[in-house]
């Protein structure tokens, strides 16, 4: 309801970056995949990068499956951890984590 809310207030424009349905925001090395209102998201930190041509990539990426609860300290809001290589490889991953835990 509270994304109808603000779609409506901002024209039915959406102010996120969206991938799979699902607000996308980066914060510096971080980003954040999910609905803060709902019950997980996905954290994804940077670690390191690489020149590819021109540009810099991201390399090695940790993904963080965690609660939103802000009753549960933030060492007990993750639920699953992993590393991968590639940015495309940590999105992939944790649309499923995301997907997988919102359905149950």
């Amino acid at each position: 309801m509270a994304a109808e809310k603000s779609e409506k207030k901002s024209g039915g424009k959406n102010k996120f970056l969206m991938y799979k349905g699902r607000p996308l925001v980066r914060s510096g090395n971080v980003l954040y995949y999910g609905n803060m209102f709902e019950e997980f998201v996905v954290m994804i930190q940077i670690l390191t990068t690489k020149k590819v041509g021109d540009l810099t990539v991201a390399d090695k990426v940790q993904i963080q499956l965690m609660s939103t609860d802000p009753d549960l300290r933030m060492k007990d809001r993750i639920s699953k951890k992993t590393e991968k290589r590639g940015l495309y490889n940590a999105m992939d991953f944790g649309s499923v984590w995301l997907e997988r835990s919102l359905e149950q």
